[in-house]
């Protein structure tokens, strides 16, 4: 299958200057139309009754063809769409209809309004208990995975194939990439990773800058002996 994500924008050319057709939103501005809390809402409710699990959602919403159209909680609202019609929890006649036309299917649970307070205030985590060491320790020198996933994945496309620096380790946690194909939690060692600007975009980079980047064990290699020798060879 053809996988590509529409959302993976960092580090791309051509999307212009930050800020050239839109000013800065002012500090508290949440909505722009009445119907986005309701978007909002109607998501989190339905990410709460286990239909499905959030990086199946963050893989609906950045395949959205017209992703690049879509304001943020057009995104949202078309993805939970393509969600319920996959899952069977909406038909196209229902959604013409802009009403419920069938029996309801039955969900694995349900989010009652008295709850919402407290399920949002204790959240959802994606720690995990450790059951394996980790391969990397901190200082290690890595170097990302240099192939594309042919699936939703954290690892962002201009950080591919680069070296890095262990700088963090997060303990174990859901393995994003496998959790958005449905193939269970997996869980992997997280780490933060920090890279050279100039190591992503090139000698012309501020020399000054540095990104940093959480990254799942299996993104990760150690950098071979012979690219840190001929790296530090050009650096001194």
């Amino acid at each position: 299958m053809n996988y590509t994500s529409h959302a993976d924008l960092g580090g791309q050319l051509g999307h212009g200057a930050l800020f050239a057709h839109d000013p800065p939103e002012a500090e508290g501005a949440l909505w722009h139309a009445a119907w986005e809390p309701r978007a909002l809402a109607l998501t989190l409710a339905m990410g709460a009754t286990g239909a499905w699990n959030i990086d199946q959602s963050r893989a609906a919403r950045e395949t959205l063809p017209n992703y690049a159209s879509l304001s943020y909680y057009q995104v949202w609202l078309a993805g939970l769409q393509q969600l319920l019609i996959e899952r069977g929890l909406l038909s196209a006649d229902e959604l013409l209809a802009a009403r419920s036309l069938h029996p309801a299917l039955p969900l694995p649970r349900l989010l009652a309004a008295a709850d919402v307070g407290a399920a949002l205030a204790k959240g959802s985590t994606s720690w995990r208990q450790t059951h394996t060491a980790p391969r990397f320790a901190l200082g290690a020198r890595v170097r990302t995975t240099a192939l594309p996933a042919p699936h939703h994945t954290r690892l962002p496309a201009y950080c591919r194939d680069k070296p890095g620096t262990v700088e963090r380790r997060h303990g174990m946690h859901v393995f994003a990439d496998s959790n958005a194909q449905g193939a269970g939690e997996k869980p992997q060692w997280l780490y933060s990773v920090v890279f050279l600007g100039t190591d992503l975009w090139g000698p012309d980079t501020d020399p000054d800058l540095r990104v940093s980047i959480d990254a799942w064990q299996s993104y990760l290699q150690p950098e071979p002996a012979e690219t840190m020798s001929t790296r530090a060879g050009a650096q001194a």
